[in-house]
């Protein structure tokens, strides 16, 4: 099953983008076939920003980030949105790409389930 997760909120403040990545990342333990589209828009977007350094025991959304693309998974990037937060793929954790509202329609059409947080 192809699953498609929009995540819109910042990595830290609020705990959704946390909580959306919580899910990415234990679904294919229940879906071995699962594929994972993880689309950062707006604030979201930061969660891919490399080099974040969280308190010890604190989670950091870079990692998270990181295991759903060890999973096989994707992690794509609003580009509007990095534009405007001034964020450039050189800062962005490797695996991760720049994408666009036409892929992320295509991702949408194409996923049997949509998750929006």
């Amino acid at each position: 099953m192809k699953h498609l997760l929009i995540l819109n909120d910042p990595p830290y403040g609020t705990e959704r983008s946390y909580n959306g990545l919580r899910l990415a990342i234990v679904l294919p333990k229940h879906d071995p076939d699962a594929e994972i589209t993880v689309f950062l828009m707006a604030d979201a977007v930061v969660c891919a920003k490399a080099g974040q350094k969280t308190p010890e025991g604190f989670y950091n959304l870079e990692r998270m980030l990181g295991r759903v693309l060890s999973a096989k998974g994707r992690v794509l990037l609003c580009g509007t949105c990095m534009d405007a937060r001034g964020l450039t793929q050189d800062e962005i954790i490797p695996g991760a790409a720049r994408s666009t509202m036409d892929e992320l329609a295509q991702a949408t059409v194409a996923a049997d389930k949509v998750l929006v947080f």
